[in-house]
């Protein structure tokens, strides 16, 4: 972890693009109580193709309108080059330096004759980099349990090298709640000479139901005892807010003292379960939150 510890602490913050203008107004009042503490930057989510595209831009120019630092997630599949490209220098022009390039999935109703022209996050890390240089700090995805859709865990990280080995500058992992495995893919990643900073990213436990479907979907492990006391609570709100605070709050402290290069909070576009982590951490910017 020595090689990750010398670079700046990075704290950052997800959001998702909101689907109406009721929420865009709600996230809006959430991203002004988030960045009282001053994060390094606001991640957004990306979806290919038609509306989803646009609320991820309206999203953005709110955060850069905010003059808030902002990294936008831009995915390849279901675009091709020249819409990549054109998205790049529309960043470029409104001053974004830094990038989440991922693979992405395909939207419901594309077939994989519309999946786009690059098929990997690897190929867009360097198309990026062959269309704007050293323009954009870029982030990619890194999977501690590994990819859902991976054939093995040396495959997978195969799979990370080469996005690595095509310029990417970090990584921001998937979320997970058994810090074990992200120290143990750190590991396999410097002996296979991987030295970016991988920055853990960590989920605040607010709702059993839905984070159970989540992690469902995406890959992400939930302990078994971690499920079973959760599924205790019932419908006690509270109780579960409570015990997913404590549970996230120790795998925070544990993975700053083992030499995380930061923490990368995804806040499901809600302010106050991170900003409790965040004040609870003792992290910069403490003193400015408010209840």
């Amino acid at each position: 972890m020595n090689d990750q510890a010398k670079e700046k602490t990075i704290y950052s913050f997800e959001l998702f693009p909101p689907k109406t203008p009721e929420g865009m107004e709600k996230l809006a009042v959430n991203i002004r109580r988030l960045n009282t503490v001053a994060p390094s930057y606001f991640s957004v989510t990306y979806g290919a193709g038609g509306s989803t595209r646009d609320r991820t831009f309206e999203t953005v120019s709110l955060l850069r309108d905010l003059g808030i630092n902002v990294a936008p997630h831009l995915s390849c599949i279901g675009s091709s080059r020249v819409e990549i490209q054109d998205i790049l220098h529309q960043y470029q022009k409104a001053g974004i330096e830094r990038i989440v390039a991922l693979r992405g999935d395909l939207p419901s109703g594309m077939g994989a004759t519309t999946s786009g022209e690059l098929g990997y996050a690897n190929e867009l890390v360097s198309f990026i980099r062959e269309e704007t240089g050293k323009a954009f700090h870029i982030e990619v995805a890194a999977y501690p349990e590994v990819h859902p859709q991976a054939p093995s865990a040396r495959k997978d990280l195969e799979n990370f090298k080469r996005k690595v080995d095509a310029g990417a500058d970090s990584a921001i992992t998937q979320y997970f709640y058994n810090a074990d495995a992200y120290f143990a893919f750190v590991e396999d990643c410097e002996r296979l000479g991987v030295r970016i900073p991988i920055v853990p990213g960590v989920m605040p436990i607010t709702n059993f139901s839905k984070l159970a479907r989540f992690s469902d979907a995406c890959g992400a492990e939930i302990p078994r005892w971690v499920r079973k006391r959760l599924e205790n609570y019932g419908d006690d709100i509270d109780g579960i807010r409570d015990f997913g605070h404590q549970l996230v709050l120790n795998l925070c402290r544990r993975l700053i003292e083992g030499g995380a290069p930061g923490i990368h909070f995804y806040t499901m576009n809600q302010a106050a379960p991170t900003l409790r982590l965040w004040q609870d951490l003792g992290l910069p910017g403490t003193e400015s939150i408010r209840p």
